[in-house]
Formats: structure tokens, sequence, C-alpha cells
């Protein structure tokens, strides 16, 4: 996104507050040149005015003062009503100035245009602060990359890189691509990621992602994404698709300013007429004069400008925080939610399970274990990784699977030596219509059940383990305000609830299917009016993430289809990150509500003392101008505030 691409979401229909922008090309000096060029004649101007009694000199100065300000104001008025935009606010600044010199008041005229001209620059500053917050988070200058080609290492950039060459990093480098470390081990700082301050050691074999930074030694790694698919890639994104999406704060006020502009111009017009027709000591052009201070005082840029850039800098301190709201209506739904619904494995508890025990059945092929850790090497689920990590603790040989796939909500099914080999839980053993072996039915951990050829051949029994930080985030949640705490899970409802209570949730459901999760999904969004959240990683939870008011998904470990469905990101696998993005949603909202009641309550009273001829002009402009920094100071403030 470029630092003008926020200009269509500010003003749409009725005002048109920042398309203006693009008039000053560059920043720094050469943006404010015409206002220093206007500074200096009016300068000029209220000398040979004031001190020296020189009307007409003073005049032509403020009419030379007026163009640097007052032309590009006047162009974009004249594209607008061409286009058929009749009421925007550069036609409603052109008016009111205009107005002021015909009624003499050329010096008035004069400090409207030069005023609002000095206030849109630092309202732009202010908006190029924050994009440059987001976009210093994951940014990557275009460094060379060391790379080991034809036997030798070359340069070259991170876009030329392909799949499964080896790169080198030395310290202090960023990753500029995704990859798994060749290295024997290496410190990385995952802040711009994960929004972590510590930094993570990782170990040959580990993932790293892109954006991470390499701390310590020179490491190589060798690439597994192309740069525009990896992380960074993904999540900048993800950023940019957030910024075009509209709450529904933002939309009402851009309904409001299709009606609020129009009304104004009338209103000024009627101001200017009607007293002069039927007051007769009533001065026309004191009633002009106050007209025109209605048209400056009534510019709805504080409310179009700083409510599209307090949800913008919420999004912004988000992200630092390795938080990612695929839009602004989310960040102003979540502080609304009545209920927050977990999935058990990989959200609450880290889904790296331990084998406990494996048991075979007398009669089971000798190679049993072998082919059940050969089938679960193929799949990316936690419960699959312990099992393929015993196997090869028990150094069991792992053959070659076929026709591997998973059946949702029982397990994996796939071909192994010729033989069909099937690996899930209870439901695996009812489709077959076997029993729940005794020696493990009151068992509360995980079991996994192994079937060759259609017949019973063993357990795995697994273990999980729970979240340091689960049980805290559930007591700052209902402290924040959320009503309800559910936990649902596929794991028998003993597990469940010896977990869930261990936690504090609320309501605790277990032996649950995927589709059994959309049916409670279901129901707790119809008592909640559609004011919940589910938080799941797996790709078993992309129903109920679809399906929930906000799914949030754990992107550190989370599966593809998850991160693509869910409304909101963690970039971390620590649930507090939930009552972060709560804390930052509300503050976010609680700015924007400022916003409005600053504006509309400073405007209000101005637009009447106009209107009764008690501010003047120079009031008004300074009122319009110090209101709009003030809301848009008060939005950038989000980027400062501290969510740890």
């Amino acid at each position: 996104m470029k630092p003008h691409d926020h200009e269509e979401c500010c003003c749409s229909g009725g005002c048109s507050c920042h398309s203006h922008h693009d008039h000053h090309e560059g920043h720094g000096m050469q943006a404010w040149l015409p206002v220093l060029i206007t500074a200096l004649l009016f300068g000029g101007g209220l000398i040979a005015e004031h001190l020296f009694a020189q009307i007409l000199p003073a005049r032509i100065l403020y009419a030379l003062a007026y163009l640097p300000v007052g032309w590009p104001v006047w162009k974009h008025a004249w594209n607008g009503m061409r286009h058929g935009d009749w009421f925007n606010e550069f036609v409603l600044m052109a008016l009111a100035t205009v107005g002021a010199f015909c009624i003499g008041e050329f010096a008035e005229a004069v400090a409207v245009m030069l005023f609002y001209t000095i206030g849109e620059e630092f309202q732009e500053r202010a908006v190029r602060q924050a994009q440059s917050h987001i976009d210093s988070l994951l940014d990557m200058k275009e460094q060379q990359v060391e790379v080991f080609r034809n036997g030798a290492w070359t340069h070259d950039l991170p876009e030329q890189i392909q799949v499964n060459e080896t790169i080198r990093l030395h310290a202090g480098n960023q990753i500029p691509l995704d990859g798994i470390l060749q290295s024997e081990k290496g410190r990385f700082n995952t802040a711009a990621l994960t929004g972590e301050s510590v930094p993570q050691s990782k170990h040959r074999g580990d993932a790293l992602l892109a954006g991470m930074i390499n701390e310590e030694h020179v490491i190589e790694m060798q690439v597994t994404h192309r740069y525009e698919d990896s992380a960074r890639a993904r999540i900048l994104e993800l950023v940019r698709e957030a910024r075009s999406r509209k709450s529904a704060t933002e939309l009402m006020i851009r309904r409001l300013a299709r009606v609020y502009t129009p009304t104004v111009f009338v209103l000024a017009l009627l101001i200017a007429v009607l007293p002069p027709l039927f007051l007769a000591e009533a001065q026309t052009t004191d009633w002009i004069y106050r007209a025109l201070i209605f048209l400056v005082i009534s510019c709805p840029c504080a409310l179009v400008i700083s409510i599209p850039l307090a949800y913008f800098s919420g999004i912004g301190a988000a992200s630092r925080q390795g938080i990612l709201f695929k839009g602004a209506s989310f960040m102003d739904r979540f502080p609304h939610l009545k209920a927050i619904v977990f999935d058990k494995t990989g959200t609450l508890t880290y889904g790296d399970f331990t084998v406990l025990e494996a048991h075979l059945e007398a009669g089971a092929p000798d190679n049993a274990l072998s082919m059940a850790c050969s089938l679960e090497q193929l799949s990316s689920h936690p419960v699959a990784h312990a099992i393929t990590e015993y196997g090869k603790k028990q150094h069991l040989t792992l053959l070659p699977a076929e026709q591997v796939r998973e059946v949702a909500g029982k397990g994996l099914t796939g071909t192994v030596s010729g033989h069909t080999v099937e690996m899930g839980n209870a439901h695996l053993l009812t489709a077959h219509h076997l029993p729940i072996p005794e020696e493990v039915a009151q068992r509360i951990e995980t079991v996994i059940y192994l079937l060759i050829d259609g017949t019973y051949a063993g357990y795995f029994l697994i273990a999980d383990r729970i979240k340091e930080d689960a049980a805290r985030t559930i007591q700052q949640l209902k402290r924040a305000g959320i009503g309800q705490t559910v936990m649902l899970s596929g794991d028998k409802q003993q597990l469940a609830e010896k977990v869930g209570k261990e936690i504090g949730i609320d309501r605790i459901y277990g032996d649950l299917l995927p589709e059994d999760k959309v049916k409670h999904i279901e129901r707790i969004k119809a008592e909640t009016q559609d004011e919940m959240a589910y938080v799941g990683d797996g790709i078993n939870d992309t129903p109920s993430l679809a399906l929930s008011s906000i799914g949030i998904a754990m992107g550190k470990n989370g599966s593809e289809a998850a991160i693509e469905t869910a409304d909101v990101i963690l970039q971390t696998d620590h649930p507090e990150r939930i009552v972060t993005a709560l804390c930052i949603s509300q503050a976010t909202r609680r700015i924007v509500w400022q916003n409005i009641i600053l504006a509309l309550g400073v405007k209000l009273a101005v637009l009447l003392l106009g209107a009764f001829g008690v501010a003047n002009m120079w009031e008004a402009v300074f009122a319009d101008v110090g209101v709009a920094l003030l809301a848009v100071l008060n939005s950038i403030r989000l980027l400062r505030m501290h969510f740890d």
C-alpha cells in the first residue's frame, strides 16, 4: 500500500478530505514551500495594512499570498464538480474564501486557506507516521543474499532465490525467506513476526521464517518457499487487506458525510439570505460573513480523517504485538464479545504430545509399530508427530506409505507394505463396529487406535501439556468482561473436563467431531446474539472459524486453512495474546468515540457562535484545524501505547 492509499477509505461521497494530498509531490521542504511563500506574502500584507495603512498594496499582497495555497484547493474543487461531487471540502473552502474576498475580508480569506493547508500538512505527516510504523514492522531492505550456486558463494536478491537453494546469513541479518536451519544452532529475534521480545533458540532442522533476525553467528539455511510465498509476504498482504476493510463506525461516518456536507451548504445559504429578507436591521454583509464562518467550521475532516486513522493505528499496534486483524470491522466487534470458545489441542494445550505407552495385540504383525509410525510420518498433526518421534527413538524402520489421507474427526488411513493401515480415535473403532478395549476405556489420556486390514492391532497412549498462560488468559478475559468461556474438544469428555477445570473454563464439551463443534457454535451464537469468537489452529477447526462471529487462528503452528479462514491471526502460540487483542480493540474503539465527541462538540459550539455573530473567521479556522489535529494526534497515540 502506497502512502496515499488510505485516501479512498477516508472520504467517499460528500467529502474527500485526503485526496488533495497528492498535490504535494514529495515531503519535507517541497511540501511546505507553498505554505512558506504564502506566510511571507501574508506577513507583508499585514505590515502594509496595519503599520503603513497602505490598503491597495496590502490587498495585492493578500491576493498573491492566496494563490500558492488556494490554487491546489480550487483545482481539486473543480475536479470534484466535474465528476458530480458538488459538496466536498474543497468547494466548501473555496466558496468561504472567495466570499471573504467579496465582502472585503482579504486577510481573513488568506488566513483561512493558509491555516487550513498547515493543518492538512500536519495531518498528512501523522498519517505517514502511522504508515511507517506498520511498514517498519516487517521492513526488509533490498539486501543482497549470499547463496551457494555452482560450487561457490555468490550474491543475489531475495526474489531470485529458488526453493532448496542454500543461503548464508551473518549476525544482524534479517532472514529474507522461509527455510530450514542447516547449521547446528542459532538465536533469532522474532519480534517483527510474533511481537515476542525474547530471542528464540533454533537447532538444525528447525523452521526459520522471513522477518526473523539472526542474532549470533553465521548460519546457513535451506530455502523452502519463494520470496512471494514467505510468512513475511503473507503477513504484509493480510495487513494491506485489513486497511481496506471498513468498520461499522467508519461506514456510519461516510454515510453521515454524504448528508452532512450538503446540509451545511443549505444552512449557510439560509443564514446568508433569510435574515436580510425578514429583519429590517440586518446587514447583508454581516450575515454573509456569518454564513462564511459556518462554512469554514463545518468541514468534517476531523471525523473522516481521524476515525479511519484510529483503526489504521489500532491495526498497526496489534501487528506489533503479533496480532493480525483482517479488517477494522473485526476490531470494532471485538469489545462486544460475550463468549469465547476454545479448541483444546494446540490452543490451550501445546499439542506437544508424548507417547506414554504403545501396546500391540497378540497376533498383530511383527512390524505393526513400524507400519503405524510410517503412516503417521506423512501427517502434520501434533499427535502424528509424537508417534513418529516415538518410532525414531525406538529405532523403528520407517517404511514407504501410499494413498495417505486424513478422515475428518476420525484419523488417518493409508497403505504400508501392501496393508491397509488406519489410526485414529474411538470414532474410528465405531466406524468399524469394533468395541473400545476395556484396558483403555477409563483412561483420560488421548488414545490412538491402530487397525491393520480392518482388524484391531493395538493402541498408543498419548499425553499433552497445558500452556503456562492458559489459566491466566481465562482469568484476564473474565476480568475484561467476557461472560462465558467454552472449550470444545475431540478428546474424551473426562480428559476435556480435567483440562478445562484446571484452567477455569466455564463450559466443557468433549467427544466432538468437527460437525458437532459446528452445532455447538451455532447454539452459542444464538445465545450471545452473534457476539462470540472461536479460537482454533487446525484444519478441523476451519468450519468453526468460518461460522463464528470472529474466528481467531493460532497462526504460529496453525494450518494454512485455519489462517485463511480466520478473521484474526495470532502469530504466537500464546493464548494470552487474545487478551492483548481485546485491550487494543477496546482502546481503539475508545479513541474513535473520543474523536467523534470532540469533533462534533467543538464544531457544534463554534457553528452556533458563528451563526449568532460571536465567533469570527479566524476563530473558526483555528477551531477547525485545531480539532482536526487533536483528533489525529489522539488517533496515532495508539501506536505509542503499551499493551504487554
